[in-house]
């Protein structure tokens, strides 16, 4: 039984799934927009929040201080104390008592003389080691303003109801001690209840938020489900006729846009199942008449080559009209024979009939024996045809005639083509396979050109000259031999600076091919260079690419 495999972890997966599902891209972009509108949001709450309650809160307690400050001058005023001792405890029980009765906010007061000298009575706080919490930055805006004066600060937890530090607020502001001069007045309040009411009313917000985004989570989810299951569904049903599956309809529910699109592609797929039903009947069709042509062509053309040939023997008691007639009447027959060879030979590819007569050959043999064959024409052309075994073994299991004919038809082209220049026809095998590069320097092929040379019947410049009597079909033939073989063929041209065709075959049937013996180009020779360098001219593209 097959192991399921798991997803990969992390964000690797979510990107893979960011790229492949639309439902995931709009659920994220929903949630993304969603976190930063509650984030923006409940950071603009909680900070007008915060601050509204700070504003509030530093009110009332201005308001309190206020009135607590007017006690402290009425009593003092009003103080009918005449000794330092006397003045001195009464300090004490003002600073003990935190002077305003009912104020439960208030941790601690201080009494601090506003003069940097000696004046007889001491400063009083209702903790002495809290001293330090009045500032002297409060000390001096309190000696030298009108104002009360205040400052948000901390009261460490041993001062605090909670026992932990809390936020707080100590105001200041002068008091006059008869006969001892201005003392600075201060008292420390709790802001504890304040934050209290913010961290709750933060939590509040977190949750409400929490709330909000997992809400449009789920109604994204829901909503883009309604929208994506149809189109995911259309791309199994297209991805099944893409297979070959052309009966695949999609289930059509209710009247709504969903279904007009599913009607329409049903539509589509019962059109093209009709046109490639009529197409492989046509293709059918057209198979069976090649084939049908081309047996039914070749009794009639045995007898016309009969005829042509007891007409060609007797040439030399003709006129020379008649005579040179004999000859191209001949010529003509031996071409109309190959196509036919060719369009039966097409026909068995077609009908799945072609099949391999395995031996083990030399393919520097067979090649030496093709440039044997067609040196006549490279005579003819002022081509020279050099065979180049560069690294073996050269021996594979092989249909030798099919071989020959790729290797004959590679070679044709490319002395027909190489306008003057030379043809290299380079070897090279390795464990598992064998490749064989034919190598002209001639008039090249574009790389629109090199997409078509294995078309049926087509050719680069139909105008040119063929010199050699081809079909049109040599080049389509040797791409399915290669194939027939487990092999491959490919063609490389560049304008002006060559063509290069590599057959790359395996030396066992079936065995596969790790890697090309050769580079589709060849290996770069002493002689083409000499070549390049000689022919080319001032603007002209020289040099090989390998």
């Amino acid at each position: 039984m097959k192991k399921r495999q798991r997803p990969p972890a992390g964000s690797g997966w979510f990107l893979r799934k960011l790229r492949t599902s639309m439902q995931v891209r709009v659920v994220s972009t929903a949630l993304t927009i969603g976190i930063l509108a509650v984030v923006g949001l409940g950071t603009y709450l909680a900070t007008s929040i915060r601050d509204g309650l700070f504003e509030k809160r530093i009110g009332q307690l201005d308001r309190e201080y206020a009135r607590t400050a007017a006690f402290a001058r009425e009593t003092l005023a009003s103080s009918q104390a005449t000794t330092t001792a006397d003045v001195q405890a009464q300090m004490v029980i003002m600073v003990r008592e935190r002077i305003g009765i009912g104020q439960s906010s208030a941790r601690a007061t201080f009494l601090l003389s506003a003069s940097d000298e000696p004046v007889g009575v001491a400063d009083t706080a209702t903790f002495a080691s809290l001293q330090y919490i009045v500032t002297p930055e409060l000390r001096a805006a309190t000696n030298y303003g009108e104002l009360a004066m205040w400052q948000a600060v901390e009261i460490p937890g041993p001062y605090s109801e909670t026992g932990h530090a809390e936020p707080g607020v100590i105001f200041g502001s002068l008091v006059e001690i008869p006969g001892y001069g201005p003392f600075g007045l201060y008292v420390l309040y709790s802001m504890q209840p304040e934050q209290e009411s913010l961290v709750f009313v933060q939590r509040t917000l977190f949750g409400g938020g929490a709330v909000i985004l997992a809400l449009l989570g789920v109604l994204t989810f829901l909503v883009t489900r309604q929208a994506v299951t149809p189109i995911q569904k259309a791309a199994a049903t297209a991805s099944r006729l893409a297979e070959g599956n052309l009966q695949e309809r999609m289930p059509i529910k209710g009247q709504d846009e969903m279904s007009v699109l599913a009607t329409s592609f049903n539509e589509m797929a019962a059109s093209l199942e009709h046109q490639i039903e009529q197409l492989e009947r046509l293709s059918v069709a057209q198979r069976r008449f090649v084939s049908d042509v081309s047996h039914e062509l070749r009794t009639p053309m045995t007898t016309i080559r009969m005829a042509s040939e007891m007409i060609h023997d007797a040439r030399d008691e003709m006129d020379p009209v008649t005579a040179r007639s004999a000859e191209l009447l001949q010529n003509q027959i031996d071409r109309f024979e190959d196509l036919l060879a060719d369009l039966l030979e097409i026909s068995r590819f077609d009908a799945g009939a072609a099949s391999l007569e395995l031996e083990e050959s030399d393919l520097v043999e067979i090649a030496q024996r093709v440039v044997d064959d067609t040196s006549p024409l490279a005579r003819n052309k002022e081509v020279t045809v050099e065979v180049q075994p560069l690294a073996g073994p050269f021996t594979a299991d092989i249909d030798a005639r099919r071989i020959e004919r790729i290797l004959r038809n590679l070679v044709s082209n490319a002395i027909d083509h190489a306008e003057g220049g030379p043809v290299n026809v380079q070897i090279a095998g390795s464990d598992n396979a064998i490749a064989v590069v034919v190598r002209d320097y001639g008039v090249g092929l574009s790389d629109a050109e090199v997409g078509h040379v294995f078309d049926r019947f087509w050719r680069a410049d139909p105008s040119r000259a063929r010199t050699t009597g081809g079909t049109g079909l040599g080049l389509a033939i040797s791409r399915e031999d290669a194939r027939l073989h487990g092999g491959q063929l490919e063609a490389w041209g560049q304008p002006g600076n060559g063509a290069s065709f590599r057959l790359l075959i395996p030396r066992f049937i079936d065995s596969g091919i790790a890697s090309p013996p050769l580079p589709l180009t060849g290996v770069e020779t002493e002689v083409a260079r000499e070549w390049v360098a000689t022919a080319s001219k001032p603007g002209e593209l020289v040099g090989m690419k390998s």
